[in-house]
């Protein structure tokens, strides 16, 4: 597929420029910034990668790597407001009022060496238990009756200090040696290297600023963010929204009797009620739950806490809600929309180009790709066919079946300006021999013609030697 001006991408990034001209007049983009974009954009559609030898292969040569790249690094484009202006423009062209802020974590893989890649560090592999050198990325994502999209993302790098030493302590500790003898723990720079749950905050008090006027119903979280701190800020910033996170099941909560037990512990005396649950508006499941309204001991105060089972698990996992007016089977259901940020990073990742290859350089070259392929999932879903799907309260597409759909205009696009040119036959063959002098030509390790591959066979000399060598093992 070719890189082409797609109707789409031009009508988004047209509305996109209003949206930065209603944030700052002077951050508008310029006919050759609109141009740049436009084939990043349409780039990473049609090779799934943030390449500027691609792109330029794939646009005929008519995009020039090295000007593609000079853009990227050089112009002066308000990256820090585009993505702003792209959400901007999602809320006023779906009139959303509402919504559910989600967050998650993520992983990049990186090559071991990575000295020219801002921010990599070493990352717990969720699905292998094991690690791997990459960089780290939180998302926060608003779920709305209509639509789910990105709003705002942070790289997370853990202070090297305090890595180290961990690392040191766990070795010390392997080896016997007491706490006493050990060196201690070094405060974390916390302004240089913040943490998950403060670059959260942050991104929460950003959206609350930029867009006042959208109600934030709740704000989902793993029990990464189940802290007591994390919690009331949180709370505290979206105006009271409801804030719901998940327990460790050893943590210590109590009743009206103040009698202290573990979250385990206390849901075990009594027997859960069997009901169903309606998983994100759609189907139901059978669940068993409990909840009471406990005072959380790492929290300082009473919070809503549900014990939750859903068929075939034995354990349960605890939910741990902010506002105790809220019914418990709303907070349960309300927090299964928290799937949903998993689901936009599955498809993030494997359609927006920055996960399979992106090696741009330094901070601002990692921070511009993922805004590009965030900008490209904004323009997915308001391509015209998802538009109308979604406004009239239809199921949409998925990324990958509207990429295919992008890439068939593309196609046909390139076919419609040979057939409809005044010479067919020489803009065909024009575009053929664009074609033949853009294609890659590399040499292949796999086949060995024109190496030295040596004699390979006897050499008479050493014959002799091979048949003493036989009458001596005989002998």
């Amino acid at each position: 597929m070719l890189i082409r001006p797609l109707p789409v991408v031009t009508a988004f990034l047209d509305a996109l420029n209003d949206s930065l001209k209603s944030i700052n007049s002077s951050a508008q983009l310029s006919r050759s910034q609109k141009v740049a974009l436009g084939v990043f954009i349409m780039g990473i559609v049609v090779t799934k990668t943030i390449n500027w030898a691609a792109f330029e292969r794939r646009s005929l040569g008519r995009f020039k790597a090295t000007r593609l790249c000079w853009m990227f690094y050089q112009a002066e484009i308000a990256w820090q407001s585009l993505l702003q202006a792209s959400v901007r423009n999602i809320l006023l062209r779906y009139g959303i009022q509402s919504g559910t802020l989600a967050i998650d974590d993520t992983g990049k893989k990186r090559t071991k060496r990575t000295s020219k890649i801002d921010g990599a560090h070493k990352i717990k592999d969720k699905s292998t238990g094991g690690y791997f050198n990459g960089q780290e990325l939180v998302f926060m994502v608003l779920v709305t009756e209509v639509a789910t999209f990105p709003v705002g993302f942070r790289f997370y790098i853990p202070d090297p200090e305090l890595s180290a030493w961990r690392k040191k302590d766990k070795a010390l500790r392997k080896q016997g040696i007491q706490k006493k003898e050990r060196p201690n723990r070094p405060e974390p720079d916390h302004v240089r290297y913040p943490t998950m749950q403060s670059l959260t905050l942050v991104m929460l008090q950003e959206f609350v600023d930029s867009f006042p006027n959208i109600t934030i119903k709740a704000i989902l979280a793993d029990a990464l963010y189940g802290t007591g701190d994390f919690m009331d800020k949180a709370a505290e910033i979206t105006g009271g929204a409801q804030v719901v996170s998940q327990l460790r099941s050893n943590q210590k909560v109590s009743n009206r009797n103040y009698s202290e037990a573990t979250l385990k512990a206390y849901f075990s005396r009594q027997k859960g009620a069997e009901t169903q649950l309606i998983i994100r508006g759609d189907k139901e499941e059978q669940v068993t739950m409990l909840a009471a309204r406990l005072y959380v001991k790492a929290h300082g105060k009473r919070r809503f806490v549900i014990a939750l089972k859903y068929e075939g698990e034995e354990d349960y996992r605890y939910l741990v809600a902010s506002d105790m007016s809220w019914r418990h089977t709303d907070i349960a259901r309300i927090y299964t929309l928290r799937w949903l940020v998993e689901v936009f990073i599955q498809d993030w990742k494997a359609h927006c180009g920055w996960n399979r290859l992106s090696k741009q350089q330094g901070a601002d070259g990692s921070q511009r790709g993922v805004i590009l392929s965030l900008l490209c999932e904004h323009m997915l879903l308001l391509h015209p066919e998802q538009f109308v799907l979604l406004k009239n309260k239809q199921a949409g597409m998925p990324a990958g079946c509207l990429i295919e759909r992008l890439n068939a205009e593309a196609l046909l696009a390139t076919v419609k300006s040979v057939v409809e040119s005044e010479d067919p036959d020489t803009e065909l063959k024009a575009l053929a021999l664009a074609l033949e002098h853009t294609l890659p030509k590399r040499e292949s390790s796999r086949h060995m013609a024109g190496r030295d591959l040596g004699e390979q066979k006897a050499t008479d000399s050493l014959k002799a030697h091979a048949r003493k060598f036989k009458l001596l093992d005989a002998a």
